[in-house]
């Protein structure tokens, strides 16, 4: 009989008295341990003004705290061998520092120092201004980010989702250091965050050392959630760009559901049948940006046929109703009016047919093997822990991984005639105009 839950290792949760979730994971054989802070803060938290706060804030959590000078952060966990990064979204903001077990201690003393404690000086401020402004015009340059950018502008008008994660280029222009530590001090703190630990070590030490370091913190962290509701779109919006480049680039954008939808399993199945991933229970690197699958629907009726170079899906759930988007980079000398058709009419058939029994048992298959292959390693197991932790909880990893074995095909189609509207899509095109090439 098949398994219906994920294989992850055993976890010990439980909450502190200031508000933080707790999640070990100890994994004995595990010559590694990962410390995950995941932040119920994100994009989604900003407003007109401070968007890209949340990535700033990111940056300046490296930068320095009462025990930790800048550099020290790095300089620690490096000379012991170990890694350590941190990314922002739409929905939470996630660090992680993988080290040899025996030195765990290191990374639980960071983040219970920089937690409610981090130095955010007007100095450093202004030298990461430079910083995350060159980073947002070094992607400007890829057609790529700006069609995205378009893309989530055109299709949500209220809800905060619009901007992207960098935040507008003048935001950063103008943001002060003051709107940093203002909603540094009021969003992140115990309230809003979940500790993950995992990989080779003793739980019951462990505990007591996270009770040690971080039950002492003050209760902190106002509300997160988001009250704004994007109203249903009524008609086709549709923008075209230009710029640098050789070939025509297109994103069409449906609204989808959020994660906890009834309707999301169906479009994580829709998503794998189109581009080929299941995203969420993937065997693969690809958590990231979608990649192409020469066995989905789309690449079948763009690349092979060479009417694309490049042709996928992508439906990430998230917290609030979010876009299943489309992209395709047209071939050379093949208008985007010609791919766009074919991708209407790929469309159309499934939604009219839904998938067949082989894409569906493929579809399984993947996401099985996904499933079994998600919680490999340390840092893997903190990520999933984690992700899952503040989208919902770990369990909800096992709801949703038995609803995407029930979906049926009947299931997909009625997805795809619900999600892909014409009337309800948003349209952004790119034409090159000549010059570095996009690759």
């Amino acid at each position: 009989m098949a398994t219906t839950v994920v294989g992850r290792p055993r976890t010990r949760s439980f909450a502190l008295a200031n508000g933080l979730r707790v999640v070990l994971a100890p994994m004995p054989e595990s010559p590694t341990a990962s410390v995950w802070v995941w932040y119920r803060v994100g994009s989604k938290n900003e407003h007109p003004g401070i968007t890209g706060a949340s990535h700033w804030v990111e940056h300046m959590l490296f930068q320095g705290s009462p025990r930790y000078a800048k550099g020290a952060i790095d300089r620690a966990v490096v000379s012991v061998g170990g890694s350590l990064n941190a990314f922002t979204d739409t929905d939470f903001t996630a660090y992680f520092t993988t080290v040899p077990r025996e030195h765990l201690g290191i990374p639980l003393d960071i983040e219970s120092d920089r937690m409610t404690r981090a130095r955010i000086s007007d100095r450093e401020v202004a030298r990461e201004r430079t910083v995350i402004h060159s980073e947002r015009e070094g992607n400007e340059n890829w057609p790529e980010f700006r069609v995205e950018e378009e893309l989530y502008q055109l299709a949500f008008r209220f809800h905060p989702y619009r901007w992207e994660v960098l935040g507008h280029k003048t935001d950063i222009e103008r943001m002060s250091a003051e709107e940093l530590r203002d909603y540094y001090r009021r969003l992140y703190g115990t309230r809003n965050a979940v500790l993950v630990v995992a990989g080779g070590f003793d739980a019951a030490a462990t505990e007591r050392e996270v009770r040690r370091r971080f039950g002492p913190l003050p209760e902190s962290g106002e509300g997160v959630n988001v009250d704004e509701v994007e109203p249903p779109p009524r008609g086709e919006r549709r923008a075209q760009l230009s710029g640098p480049g050789t070939t025509p680039y297109l994103q069409i954008g449906f609204r989808s559901p959020a994660i906890a939808d009834p309707e999301t399993a169906a479009a994580v199945v829709l998503d794998a049948v189109l581009g080929g991933e299941s995203r969420m229970f993937s065997a693969g690197a690809s958590w990231g940006r979608a990649i192409e699958h020469p066995s989905s629907r789309l690449y079948r009726a763009l690349v092979d046929p060479g009417l694309a170079v490049r042709a996928t899906s992508e439906f990430r759930p998230r917290l609030y109703p979010g876009l299943f988007t489309i992209q395709a980079q047209a071939a050379p000398r093949v208008p985007l009016d010609r791919v766009e058709r074919a991708i209407e009419r790929l469309l159309d058939r499934l939604a009219e047919l839904g998938p067949t029994a082989t894409e569906l048992a493929d579809v399984r298959t993947r996401i099985r093997w996904g499933a079994a292959l998600a919680y490999e390693g340390a840092s893997r197991t903190g990520f999933r822990l984690g992700y899952f932790s503040v989208l919902g909880s770990p369990r909800f990893e096992d709801e949703l991984f038995r609803g995407l074995l029930r979906v049926g095909p009947e299931d997909v189609r009625d997805a795809a005639r619900h999600l892909f509207a014409r009337e309800a899509r948003t349209v952004v095109r790119y034409e090159p105009s000549g010059g570095e090439p996009d690759e």
